[in-house]
């Protein structure tokens, strides 16, 4: 019985203020990542892409890699709210990718790239602080 008690707190740990905080911007930010994305494969007048750009890449192929991170960044942040411990791990990965993907993403719209680069950022800060305050002892 005490095994499936330890297990569970391996698992799940109490979730802090900044955590809840990363959650939260994880959902928000997961979510207008998935509206980016949907208006870049739909190829929405929105959006103007600039020529000679280093990191050059078709307008659909953008949309459906912020689709993609948005949506794991939504469920990932779900999962972050219940208490798993894996969930904030591949929060930091996620949100990472998400600032380097939005920061690739600036000729495109630049403004609301720089938006969602600082929410990753935020996210990650997040995540982390809530990790470092969560850790239990060793006994």
């Amino acid at each position: 019985m005490a095994t499936d008690a330890a297990r569970s707190r391996a698992t799940h740990a109490p979730v802090s203020g900044s955590t809840t905080f990363a959650a939260a911007l994880m959902i928000f930010g997961g979510a207008m990542a998935i509206f980016e994305g949907i208006s870049a494969i739909a190829k929405d007048d929105v959006f103007l892409a600039t020529r000679h750009y280093v990191f050059e890449f078709n307008l659909t192929g953008w949309g459906w890699v912020h689709l993609i991170l948005g949506i794991v960044l939504v469920l990932t942040g779900c999962a972050v709210i219940t208490g798993a411990v894996w969930a904030r791990y591949l929060g930091v990965f996620i949100a990472s990718l998400g600032a380097i993907a939005n920061f690739l993403w600036i000729p495109y719209y630049p403004l609301w790239a720089l938006v969602l680069v600082v929410v990753n950022i935020f996210i990650v800060w997040a995540l982390c602080h809530g990790m470092h305050q969560e850790i239990p002892p060793r006994t």
